[in-house]
């Protein structure tokens, strides 16, 4: 079957793909297109844009964090069910974690994805033939199949540009004028979230504006492919790359995820490796006053800095957290859910707010300090891959926390060993790294097979580390 498919990206940074992204999305959807979303990266924040963008559940694709194999299955298996696949970039065409490992060209490499280029326009008019000229030469594995430019301030603006694509031979596919309205406000993770602002209006104006200066029906035309033969064959559970077998299959252990605004960061492929261990029962710590009753809880990342005071203010929960946590029952914690099993956080003002106590350490926002980066966790004979990214810094005992932290290793993704922790009381556990177990799920079964609270699952059925 032939469908639309395109990766979207740009020469840098802050150059507009995000807001080209999600208004694409919009606009197709209006059309009554079935659309489905991607995000080169680790990024969180992005994907929840785009299933607010178009109704449908974005995920990421990451040859750092997982496989190629893995990267095209998830691909594959989603993209079946759309008339369109739209991918958008991280960073700019080339960036990656080593040279162009892992950047957003090498996964329209890997997935024969035509690239639409975004270009901000704002201080440029013919100079873009070089750049363009660059992109479209630089690297024969991929193909610039058009570009659309951003900021452009008038139609006689956009002409200059439309002589320089004809002069390089990249087709030109429209502009977006530098509109206020169609901005997303960003802070120091990224964009603001969806539910935070009115951004249905603003996506149907952007949509609006889309639809006029920009060539939608040639942009589905030159990106029609059809896909490989063997993603016919794929079906439902061609991501579980675990063998069932490896699970003791059945498990069906009761899991508890926070998800609310407070806690947001997780990846559809983690959850779904989740829902293979059982049943996944989601939760507020924010509004609900109490953890069900489970076998496993999982605390995301997030912005719980921006929901401090409501989440120390919720004591029923807090405790609720603190007797699980003290209890034995098993605990990942990552990142903003670390820092709400610490003792307190301090908010950017200096406002101090109790937390529910399991660990002795503290986190703070002052002095913020940014920690970005591709990891690998090595320990127990395991290699785990994910990311770092955080503003947060840890206020410890020192002799106190370093009996807390496990014997490991974390690396960057050049290989330069970093001091991230990974922290233990009983059977929690907590760190700021974000992992990725969506593709192989040792650690999850690491975590709970260090408890003996696994014999109470229903059935009886124990999880080995293989």
């Amino acid at each position: 079957m032939t469908k639309a498919h395109f990766l979207i990206s740009a020469p840098s940074s802050n150059s507009g793909k995000t807001t080209l992204t999600l208004g694409i999305l919009r606009a197709l959807r209006l059309k009554g297109l079935a659309v489905q979303p991607f995000k080169c990266g680790p990024d969180y924040i992005d994907p929840l844009h785009h299933e607010a963008a178009c109704g449908r559940q974005s995920v990421n694709l990451d040859t750092f964090m997982a496989s190629q194999d893995h990267v095209q299955q998830v691909y594959q298996r989603l993209a079946k069910s759309a008339a369109v696949s739209v991918t958008e970039g991280v960073m700019g065409l080339f960036d990656g974690a080593v040279k162009m490992e892992g950047s957003s060209a090498s996964i329209a490499e890997l997935l024969g994805l035509p690239v639409i280029l975004v270009v901000d326009a704002r201080s440029m008019a013919y100079s873009a033939a070089p750049l363009l000229y660059g992109y479209n030469n630089f690297y024969k594995g991929i193909k610039v199949a058009g570009v659309i430019f951003n900021f452009v301030n008038t139609p006689s603006h956009y002409s200059f540009l439309e002589d320089a694509c004809k002069d390089v031979g990249v087709e030109a596919l429209g502009y977006l004028p530098k509109t206020p309205a169609f901005a997303i406000p960003s802070r120091h993770l990224g964009l603001q979230l969806p539910e935070e602002r009115d951004f249905d209006k603003g996506l149907d104006l952007l949509a609006e504006q889309i639809c006029q200066t920009i060539d939608l029906d040639r942009l589905l035309e030159i990106t029609s492919l059809k896909l490989s033969d063997e993603s016919d064959a794929l079906d439902a559970t061609c991501i579980h790359t675990t063998k069932d077998a490896d699970l003791n299959s059945p498990v069906n252990l009761r899991i508890a995820v926070a998800r609310d605004a407070a806690f947001s960061f997780t990846y559809q492929q983690n959850i779904e490796a989740l829902s293979r261990l059982g049943t996944i029962y989601w939760f507020s710590p924010l509004t609900d006053d109490r953890l069900p009753e489970v076998d496993f809880l999982y605390l995301p990342g997030g912005y719980p800095e921006l929901y401090a005071k409501e989440l120390s203010e919720n004591r029923s929960m807090t405790q609720s957290v603190f007797d699980y946590c003290d209890g034995g029952g098993v605990v990942w914690a990552e990142c903003g859910g670390m820092m709400y099993l610490g003792q307190s956080l301090v908010d950017q003002g200096g406002g101090l707010f109790p937390m529910s106590r399991v660990f002795n350490f503290s986190t703070s926002m002052e002095r913020a300090k940014l920690s970005l980066g591709y990891r690998k966790l090595v320990m127990e004979d395991m290699q785990i891959r994910g990311h770092e990214f955080h503003y947060s810094n840890l206020i410890e005992d020192m002799e106190e926390a370093s009996n807390a932290m496990l014997d490991l290793q974390v690396f960057t993704a050049r290989d330069r060993e970093v001091s991230t922790s990974l922290y233990q009381h009983k059977n929690t556990y907590a760190s700021y790294l974000h992992l990725y177990w969506g593709e192989n799920d040792d650690f999850l079964k690491y975590l709970i097979s260090r408890s003996s609270s696994t014999q109470v699952a229903r059935n009886s059925k124990t999880i080995t580390t293989g």
